[in-house]
């Protein structure tokens, strides 16, 4: 994000304040209602709390309702995501329900509503020059990436995205990449990765395993 846009920088945050306590109030009802469910189905804790890279890099914990249980096999390893994702979280992922909770991360400053996806911290030794550019700006619920395939692209793809999105943001792009991201939620597109329940984890430039 270029340095000789302070005014549209100060509306972004504005704007991020104001939208994130609209979106908190007017979405009460199914944050409440999503929390009893899953407190019912899945137990607690209701949100799936990791920490995640912020801007320059700095950790923060995000807020996520979750969608697996923790069933582990014999050894006490976790299993995949496919197998611990629960019906009532797949309803959830693919309604984006399970991203709203973030909306308590904009409020806190942590998060903007537009931006690269915030990722892992063990990603971060693992981006190129290039790669790590993503984190010059305030990461974002929704992003350019986003709206151009979310799960359902590669790392390589993503990261291109995001900063082609740094090089050339303004305000009224945040505003476009919003209205195409409700389209997308909308026709539940891009959910997942093919062949898996979420996304492969990332292994660097040289490629990526699946989880």
């Amino acid at each position: 994000m270029t340095r000789d846009k302070p005014f549209q920088r100060i509306l972004k945050r504005i704007f991020d304040i104001s939208g994130a306590a609209i979106g908190i109030l007017v979405f009460s009802p199914i944050l409440l209602w999503t929390a009893y469910k899953i407190t019912r189905e899945m137990g607690c804790p209701v949100f799936f709390n990791r920490m995640r890279a912020g801007k320059e890099g700095k950790p923060f914990k995000l807020y996520k309702f979750r969608t697996m249980t923790d069933a582990k096999d014999k050894n006490g390893e976790l299993l995949p995501d496919a197998e611990r994702l629960t019906p009532l979280g797949q309803k959830i992922r693919s309604s984006s329900i399970d991203e709203l909770p973030q909306l308590i991360n904009v409020l806190k400053g942590e998060m903007s509503l537009v931006g690269p996806r915030p990722l892992l911290l063990e990603y971060v030794p693992l981006y190129n020059k290039d790669q790590k550019r993503r984190l010059d700006v305030p990461q974002g619920i929704t992003g350019w990436a986003q709206i151009h395939g979310r799960n359902a692209i590669t790392w390589e793809e993503k990261f291109k995205n995001d900063i082609w999105y740094i090089d050339n943001w303004s305000f009224l792009l945040d505003m476009k990449i919003i209205l195409m991201t409700i389209q997308k939620v909308l026709k539940h597109e891009g959910i997942s990765a093919e062949g898996e329940a979420t996304m492969p984890l990332f292994k660097g430039s040289d490629g990526y395993a699946a989880r």
